[in-house]
């Protein structure tokens, strides 16, 4: 079994130094560029940054990523409630990234307990058109990288089938694959992973977009969950 620890999201920001005085000629420093950021939703406000819930499964907005996003703090169900509408909608669109789901499930908040709010985003998946589940599933990653930091015999061999296998659902389906690890220890993630996406890649093209559908839902029921959570 290979260990699969936590991702670390990284933003670099890239600082250019002035060039060093030389003669008589003035000091000319270049300009700073802009902090690069693969999960800024275009939705987001930028009056707050909501916590960001992590991910479990094969999904994330970092391009490229394939592991679950590091823990961050809950936000709790009472802040959500009250949270402005665009805040609020900037925090659903990390659970999924169609904006009519998060409109829908913004739209009944106040929710009197975790369950309701639950059932109102599986209800708002099923309700999703076929361009809606297309703009979700854009929102989620590329095909992953190597699962960073795993370790063991047969790591290289299990990064180089999950790429093949990850290209060659994407040629087949024409969308990324996604699943939902939840429950799964870190050592049964890439098992897990690797048995899916050969499975799933022998469904017809509409059994499997039924499949992702669920498996969508199911990734952003997590985070929502984990979103909203009390603190200890």
């Amino acid at each position: 079994m290979v260990r699969i620890p936590a991702s670390v999201r990284f933003s670099p920001s890239f600082l250019q130094s002035p060039v060093p005085h030389l003669s008589n000629r003035p000091i000319r420093t270049r300009p700073r560029r802009p902090t690069l950021s693969g999960d800024t939703p275009a939705a987001r406000p930028t009056t707050l940054r909501p916590p960001q819930p992590p991910r479990r499964g094969i999904s994330s907005r970092v391009s490229g990523a394939a592991l679950p996003h590091p823990r961050t703090e809950a936000i709790g169900l009472v802040r959500f409630n009250t949270l402005p509408r665009e805040d609020a909608l900037a925090a659903l669109l990390s659970c999924c990234g169609s904006r009519r789901w998060a409109e829908r499930v913004a739209a009944h908040r106040p929710y009197p307990d975790p369950e309701s709010l639950l059932a109102a985003a599986d209800e708002a998946c099923y309700d999703l058109t076929a361009a809606e589940l297309d703009e979700a599933l854009a929102e989620e990653s590329l095909s992953p990288q190597p699962l960073v930091g795993a370790r063991g015999p047969g790591t290289l061999a299990a990064h180089t089938a999950l790429r093949a296998a990850h290209a060659e659902y994407e040629r087949r389906f024409r969308h990324v694959f996604v699943i939902c690890l939840d429950g799964y220890r870190d050592e049964e993630l890439l098992d897990q992973v690797l048995s899916g996406i050969r499975t799933r890649l022998g469904n017809e093209p509409d059994e499997e977009r039924a499949v992702a559908a669920d498996e969508l839902r199911r990734l952003a029921r997590g985070r929502l969950a984990r979103l909203t959570a009390s603190g200890p």
